[in-house]
Order: structure tokens, then sequence, then C-alpha cells
């Protein structure tokens, strides 16, 4: 069920009536919808902002995933997307998404908002399997965000074989360290 927060181009009010009421300071741009401007910004609904992108069989997953659990900002300037249900899918190409034809497994998913999303544990490997430092930097971001993810994501890297695990546990192991210094500091 969608939010009564999220506010849609041309399905209650026009783009030119968005335009205006975010002129007016009525609403506030919140990914792919508007919100009110006084409305509390959620994990539920950064994650149904995205309802219409990812809709019942695509999960956001990496900095996607990230942003919907708080552990960024703003949204990625491309979203990324893996399938969310086992079946094959036939996903037309998209310049804002990074599409990944590898379904998530179940267990790594969790229902936000109306849509499926990468647990934080999972987001984690996934950042810190990524070898570049924008994906590195918003695995330390989610992980002040999140840190109980961080014990967890580490022991999963430790227990399977995936590519670039070596370099994961690497960058986790860096964010546990500076988490457990700025805990003693305070």
């Amino acid at each position: 069920m969608a939010s009564p927060f999220l506010y849609f181009a041309d399905d209650r009010l026009s783009r030119a009536e968005l335009t205006a009421a975010c002129l007016d300071g009525h609403l506030v741009e919140l990914g792919d919808a508007y919100i009110p401007a006084d409305a509390v910004e959620t994990t539920a609904l950064r994650a149904g902002a995205l309802s219409r992108l990812l809709g019942e069989t695509l999960a956001a997953t990496h900095l996607t995933a990230a942003w919907i659990h708080g552990g960024l900002p703003q949204p990625p300037a491309r979203h990324t997307v893996q399938r969310g249900v086992p079946r094959r899918l036939h996903v037309m190409p998209d310049r804002h998404v990074v599409y990944r034809d590898v379904a998530v497994p179940a267990a790594d998913l969790e229902l936000i908002g109306g849509v499926r999303v990468a647990t934080t544990v999972r987001t984690l490997i996934d950042l810190a399997r990524t070898t570049d430092a924008a994906h590195a930097r918003a695995a330390g971001l989610l992980a002040s965000a999140h840190p109980r993810a961080v014990g967890p994501a580490i022991r999963r890297l430790e227990q399977g074989t995936l590519p670039h695990k070596n370099a994961a546990l690497v960058v986790l192991r860096a964010v546990e360290a500076e988490l457990s210094q700025s805990v003693r500091r305070t």
C-alpha cells in the first residue's frame, strides 16, 4: 500500500502542480517522489519513493539500499537494482539504473515501504566488495548508521567464497576499527 505522504508525478498531482508546491515550500523532493516539507524522512518513505522504479520484482541494492537505510544523505545519481525474485526478468535499459541480473536471495531482502530492499548486512557486504572509493565511503557511512550490522557482515564474508572477499574484509575491518575508536573517545 502506498504512503499517503508520497506524491508521484501525474498520480494525484501533475508535475507542474508538484513543482509549484515545491516552490511554495509545501513539498520537497525525495528520490522519485515528493513528500510534505514537514514530514520526517523515514526509511519507509525513502523506499516507497522508489516503488514505481522497483515494482514487485526488483530489489534496491548497493548505494540505493544504503540511501534507503539512512547511510547516505542523498539518493545516488544512478539507482542500483537486482532481481528480487528467482525468475528471469525482461528489464528495459534505463540510464538512471544499474541493473544486475542476479537474484538476491530472499534471506537477504526485507520489505520496506512496500518494496524489496537488501538488508543492511547484505548492503554492507555488497558495498565493501565493490572496489571503488565511493562504495567504500558509503560502507563507512552505512556502518556508522547501523554499527550492529558490521560484525555479522564480517562473519558472513569470512565464511563464504565471494569475488573481492579479501578486499571487502579489509574495508569492513577498517570500518569496525574506526567505529570502536570513536566509541572509546566518547
